[in-house]
């Protein structure tokens, strides 16, 4: 296949003031992408868009807001021309015991990890399939193909999202519109504050995410593993005996990696954040 040229690509990011989403508005941009920079918390989506530059856009958005975020791709669309590349990032990881979890920590994480994905691919396809072309990049997470302590409503959120990626490329293979889904290890961001790594799986910056989008845009594949290596890992863990794979994941510190960040002084403000975007109503 050949590779896409991405100067002109006209690409929208939510959850894009920080983090992965930052990296990659940042990458894209130097690629010659118009970028739009989505974001919660407006301040910093500009912020962002600015400190970018080369005609980057920062706006505002709740991703929980399905009526905004589709007003917000019609003037996007009125603005710039037709999206090319919609990229659903927008997450929340708060890190709890089952049994201590809130309500409205699974209603939230429900409504923007998983939801809020779905939303967006269904309104990225309903513009994108009449034309014959487009790019919906999902952003899920090792998480969603191998489940991790700590995070069980998270780690459903993010097997939600690799299915209904997986089901999503299925149904518009031919169609001319591409789906790539972004599946991490540990990334370097405030999502992960607080975890120590796990032996033998290597820790990355958001810029190496930013790069794999990048590359996966330009050339698109559905499974983007970052590290590559993760492919095989995950793969060979899924074939194992449930013990041995308990029993490495032991080995490894991957059992409980993320447990150990409960009450760590590092995570506290990632958390407090969590805590204020989880006390509001969904759209709110």
């Amino acid at each position: 296949m050949s590779e896409r040229r991405l100067t002109g690509l006209v690409v929208v990011i939510t959850g894009a003031g920080r983090g992965i989403g930052a990296a990659t508005a940042a990458a894209l941009a130097r690629n010659g992408c118009q970028v739009v920079v989505a974001d919660l918390d407006g301040d910093l989506a500009v912020a962002t868009a600015d400190r970018i530059g080369a005609g980057a856009r920062g706006v505002p958005v709740d991703v929980t807001d399905h009526a905004a975020v589709t007003a917000l791709l019609d003037d996007i669309e009125h603005d710039l021309g037709p999206i090319d590349v919609l990229i659903n990032n927008a997450g929340i990881m708060p890190v709890v015991a089952i049994e201590e979890e809130s309500d409205g920590s699974i209603a939230r994480q429900l409504a923007i990890n998983l939801h809020a994905v779905i939303h967006g691919t269904r309104e990225a396809v309903r513009r994108m399939k009449p034309r014959g072309r487009g790019h919906i990049v999902n952003v899920a997470s090792l998480a969603g193909v191998v489940s991790a302590a700590g995070i069980a409503t998270y780690s459903a959120t993010k097997h939600g999202v690799v299915g209904y990626s997986e089901a999503a490329r299925l149904e518009l293979r031919g169609t001319g519109v591409e789906v790539s889904c972004v599946m991490p290890g540990i990334v370097r961001t405030e999502l992960t504050a607080g975890m120590a790594d796990a032996r033998g799986l290597r820790s990355i910056g958001p810029e190496e995410v930013a790069a794999a989008i990048v590359d996966a845009i330009r050339q698109p594949r559905f499974e983007v593993y970052v590290p590559k290596q993760l492919r095989g890992a995950a793969r060979m863990q899924h074939l194992m005996p449930r013990a041995a794979a308990d029993a490495l994941s032991r080995w490894t510190g991957a059992s409980h990696v993320i447990t150990d960040s409960i009450g760590n002084p590092d995570r506290a403000d990632y958390e407090t954040r969590a805590a204020r975007e989880i006390a509001k109503p969904d759209g709110a």
